[in-house]
């Protein structure tokens, strides 16, 4: 008796196998959501704040389309952008260290939001806040391309990330020491830590539509990201446009990640450590990854954010907080782990 599984029943074996976890991971950033949804300190029912969601009437309705639903909203937008970001990172570099903050590219984010800030641009135009960040994560992300193309190893990427993020920390404090205003160095203080605390529908308009069109691109590079693990000469012999799928996958990180800065700051390790995570369910492919990171990070996310107002109601506690002190550590695993495998 034969007892060999054919490539082709492994094949839709584990096909099945990402699709459940595909599906558990939307339930599960849909069940912390709702939770985050009815979170907070006004006593609204459950069923007067769904209702108040959709109808907009009375105490409820305002509570429910003015304050919840936004803070809930952006928590999965915003997971969903540095999650998928992390992945396609990773897959860009074949680094299993790279992700948006460890990059760089968060930090950067954040300087573009307190120089529009600290210059008044801010005031001047609703546009300007996430076009600053998402010039700021365009200028980091083609930085490390460019020495990705000159041949820089993964540790070398990994340090010249942390140069990146090392001198766009020194730039903010600067305008941090020398802001005209109390309110502007608040501003500044809150997009340094990170947090969803009152987010409004405005953010959410912005966040959104850049978030979505960040994740189509890095979806379409999916597959050429998938042949630049065999190397770019064996890419360029499939067919792969090494040049364009390396050009999406900046701009989407940009717009993702420089959005998400945008509309709730710094936010750090999410694209780093759901990437990590969902990795062995997805056979290691980039392409198979980014979606279950964007379903991952959303959860991760809304998670924290359930975190941070059970732990601290008062809302002193940041949501950037949490996710660092969570990130930080798996971070310094993940070195000492691969420098085991050596």
């Amino acid at each position: 008796m034969d007892n060999t599984v054919s490539p082709l029943r492994m094949t839709s074996v584990n096909d099945r196998r990402r699709a459940a976890m595909t599906f558990a991971l939307l339930g599960l950033a849909v069940a912390f959501a709702c939770w985050s949804f009815l979170l907070g300190p006004s006593e609204v029912s459950p069923r007067d704040l769904f209702v108040g969601l959709f109808d907009g009437h009375g105490a409820a309705g305002v509570i429910a389309q003015q304050i919840r639903f936004p803070r809930t909203a952006l928590a999965l937008v915003i997971g969903a952008a540095l999650g998928s970001s992390g992945a396609a990172l990773q897959g860009l570099f074949c680094n299993p260290l790279a992700s948006p903050d460890v990059t760089g590219v968060t930090s950067t984010a954040g300087l573009g939001a307190v120089l529009a800030l600290y210059f008044g641009f801010a005031g001047s135009s609703v546009f300007a806040l996430p076009g600053f960040a998402i010039a700021g994560a365009l200028a980091a992300a083609c930085i490390l391309y460019l020495l990705s193309r000159n041949g820089a190893g993964a540790v070398a990427l990994i340090l010249a990330g942390v140069a990146i993020a090392s001198l766009a920390t020194a730039l903010i404090a600067l305008a941090l020491s020398f802001a005209a205003n109390p309110y502007a160095m608040s501003e500044m203080v809150l997009w340094m830590m990170g947090s969803l605390k009152d987010r409004t529908l405005s953010d959410l308009a912005f966040a959104l539509p850049l978030t979505l069109a960040g994740l189509a691109l890095l979806l379409t590079a999916a597959r050429g990201l998938d042949a630049l693990t065999l190397g770019e000469d064996a890419a360029r012999s499939l067919g792969v446009d090494v040049t364009s799928v390396r050009g999406r996958v900046i701009v989407g990180v940009a717009l993702a990640t420089g959005a998400a800065t945008a509309a709730a700051g710094s936010i750090g390790f999410v694209g780093l450590v759901v990437p990590h995570l969902l990795r062995p369910f997805c056979g290691y492919r980039p392409a198979q990854l980014i979606l279950p990171s964007a379903l991952g990070g959303a959860a991760l996310v809304s998670a924290a954010d359930v975190a941070v107002r059970l732990i601290a109601p008062d809302g002193q506690l940041l949501l950037g907080v949490v996710t660092a002190m969570l990130g930080a550590p798996f971070f310094l695993w993940l070195i000492l782990r691969m420098k085991g495998e050596r």
